[in-house]
């Protein structure tokens, strides 16, 4: 395929893609391979990470440093996600919010003051509607209104994500923040569908092989939470290595012997080459199912 063409044959010059994301690792588990393959093949791509992810427990057993204040734990994760960005071919952009961190307990204590979760959505999203009206996307992704799992800086993220889609273009708005752009579409990750993990559930149990899903979907499927709908899926397979190298980069968050690497890669490959996402909102014409985020865009709109 043409490196100047995107997978349903339109052409890649001249187009951006913004992908808004709550923590450093959030991009190299969500949506990776396909901002890989857009980079590669010659898109604008900058990752926006909206919170330094100071919080963030360190999750990688093998990992032995040890960071005692939110400042050093700050620094470290900067250059994670510096490592993650050269991997993935990206540029990328700290909002500079506080990690609210994920709240545990029977009841939930209150978030920690000053987070990201508790600042007032105008504030929150202003820097975000700087940088859309900079860089001027005309696609965006981010999660849908759950988070994609309850943690609060998710949610905030998606909050954020959409007030900047929808005020990014109006010179009303936000004014003295750049000049209005209008992004052209709105997606959500979905990453972690019941169609992926049942189907590379199976593939793994019809080889013969353990699978790290069996736990996960029977808990799902108890909870019986509904699915939201898919409309694109991007074959990026070819990019799952810089996926994985761009999740490894996260030292203090990923096991290289872990979860994310429990699934043979050729496997994966074959039976799950794509990456899903939902369209939230499109301010061009669309025909479902999409396998190119920038489908119905064209050249007269790269503006």
């Amino acid at each position: 395929m043409d490196s100047t063409v995107t997978p349903g044959g339109r052409s890649r010059a001249g187009l951006r893609l913004m992908a808004v994301h709550a923590h450093p690792d959030d991009e190299s588990s969500k949506g990776a391979a396909t901002t890989a393959m857009y980079a590669a093949s010659g898109v604008e791509v900058l990752v926006v990470t909206c919170t330094g992810g100071e919080r963030g427990s360190i999750l990688n057993p093998r990992y032995a440093d040890v960071h005692e204040t939110l400042e050093q734990m700050a620094a470290v994760r900067q250059v994670e996600m510096a490592g993650a960005a050269a991997a993935l071919g990206v540029r990328q952009q700290w909002l500079g919010f506080v990690d609210s961190g994920l709240p545990e307990g029977d009841p939930l204590p209150p978030l920690p003051e000053g987070c990201f979760a508790l600042v007032p959505l105008e504030e929150a999203a202003a820097p975000l509607v700087r940088l859309v009206r900079e860089f001027r996307p005309h696609v965006m992704t981010t999660y849908d209104p759950t988070g994609g799992y309850p943690h609060p800086d998710h949610i905030m993220c998606h909050r954020v994500a959409a007030e900047a889609f929808a005020a990014a273009g109006d010179p009303d708005r936000y004014r003295g923040l750049g000049d209005p752009w209008e992004p052209l579409k709105l997606y959500y990750n979905h990453d972690f569908s019941m169609a992926r993990l049942r189907t590379i559930h199976d593939a793994l149990l019809g080889e013969g092989l353990a699978s790290p899903f069996g736990d996960w979907l029977s808990s799902r499927e108890m909870r019986e939470i509904p699915e939201r709908e898919v409309t694109t899926r991007v074959p990026c397979s070819d990019h799952f290595p810089a996926r994985d190298a761009a999740l490894v980069a996260h030292a203090t968050q990923i096991d290289p012997e872990g979860f994310f690497f429990a699934v043979p890669r050729e496997l994966e490959a074959r039976v799950w080459p794509v990456e899903e996402y939902e369209l939230a909102e499109s301010r061009v014409p669309t025909h479902l199912l999409e396998d190119d985020l920038f489908a119905g865009i064209h050249p007269e709109d790269f503006r």
